[in-house]
């Protein structure tokens, strides 16, 4: 029987990153599920995917109350969290870290790791 498919779900708006993301799970066979809301979020968040991608940046997604209500919940709360942010935005670092988020990147770094991050997923 063959394994099911890693995923990984993404909250932003972001075409450029959508792009990236996009790339990066074709190249490592894991599937990509983009939403744009925090209550989509949520609900993808409940089906447990392997990682789930916050651009801590889009506040039409809300991710950092995001963050506190996916790690508050005992059905969420064991999802990895990954938010990329621009590198200047220390508040917001801090804040998403204080949040629970468990890894934060800087846009460029998220640009130049991602793909090696779902790589490594992949072969989990």
């Amino acid at each position: 029987m063959e394994a099911a498919r890693k995923r990984v779900v993404a909250l932003l708006s972001d075409l450029m990153f959508t792009v990236k993301i996009q790339d990066a799970a074709k190249r490592a066979d894991v599937e990509a599920v983009f939403v744009k809301t925090r209550e989509a979020a949520i609900a993808q968040a409940k089906l447990h995917p392997e990682l789930l991608v916050l651009d801590l940046n889009y506040a039409g997604g809300q991710p950092l109350p995001l963050i506190t209500d996916l790690k508050k919940d005992e059905e969420t709360s064991g999802v990895p969290l990954l938010g990329y942010v621009s590198h200047v935005e220390t508040e917001v670092i801090q804040d998403a870290r204080t949040r629970g988020c468990d890894r934060i990147l800087a846009r460029s770094a998220f640009s130049q790791d991602f793909a090696s991050i779902l790589a490594a997923l992949a072969k989990e």
